[in-house]
């Protein structure tokens, strides 16, 4: 329970990190790893047709689904650093961390799903959302 509740506090801040991130820079821009030209390219090219801008659960947990990510994953066994661990991952890519719209995932699915939703824009809608708020705050202050 102890280690647990330590894997969640940390996968939740990263999460919020995360979001930040996308929230104050134009996500087109970012860069996650060293390798993400290469995670992208594998990625569309076993997933290219996958939604990404709104996951469905079972394209990450079905058994047919498990059964192509394991090979995809595996590839970057040594070269993303754990690259296997838990970590969450938004369903909706224009809406927050919230408990209905996060989904638990391996660290190098979120990696393919996020450079792949940031290069392609879906994670666009965060950061005009969060410009356009700070535009408004910045209007009301003055």
């Amino acid at each position: 329970p102890q280690l647990e509740m330590m894997w969640a506090m940390k996968a939740y801040q990263h999460a919020e990190i995360y979001f930040n991130l996308i929230s104050s820079v134009d996500p087109k821009f970012l860069k996650l790893t060293k390798v993400d030209d290469m995670i992208f390219t594998e990625f569309r090219k076993t997933f290219s047709d996958l939604n990404i801008q709104v996951l469905n659960p079972d394209d990450l947990k079905s058994e047919e689904s498990k059964e192509k990510w394991r090979p995809f994953c595996n590839q970057f066994d040594g070269i993303v650093e754990d690259f296997n661990y838990g970590t969450l991952l938004r369903l909706d890519c224009q809406k927050d961390y919230t408990e209905e719209n996060t989904i638990f995932a391996t660290r190098i699915q979120f990696f393919a799903i996020e450079i792949a939703r940031n290069r392609e824009g879906y994670n666009g809608a965060v950061f005009e959302a969060s410009t356009k708020a700070k535009l408004k705050s910045k209007e009301e202050q003055s």
